[in-house]
């Protein structure tokens, strides 16, 4: 039985890190900038008492995510009561462009840098 590798995350972007072999740690960081935004970000968050689970987020970050899952709300009741009327191949086409058209601006939302 073989096992797969669990994939390395960057601890600031989350993005998965590629296995380097050889001695020493892995990687933590998928770039040197990453590791000192983490540095930073933590020595910061010591002077302002906050605990590792506490995130701190832009408020206009924030209202641009409400905005965007607003959006995706409206787009799934309107699908829901197109449907209803017309449930066929080419309205379930319509739909799901509909709803990918709604939906992509959030693939490229980002919280953090």
């Amino acid at each position: 039985m073989t096992y797969r590798a669990e994939t390395r995350r960057c601890r600031w972007c989350g993005r998965p890190i590629e296995d380097q072999p050889g001695p020493g740690r892995p990687p933590q960081y998928c770039r040197p900038s990453h590791r000192q935004r983490d540095y930073e970000a933590r020595l910061r968050a010591r002077e302002l008492g906050l605990s590792e689970s506490d995130l701190v987020v832009a408020r206009q970050a924030i209202d641009h995510l409400h905005d965007q899952i607003y959006i995706i709300e409206c787009a799934i009741e309107d699908v829901e009561k197109d449907l209803v009327d017309d449930d066929s191949p080419e309205a379930m086409r319509r739909a799901l462009a509909w709803l990918l058209e709604a939906a992509r601006p959030l693939r490229s939302a980002r919280l953090i840098d």
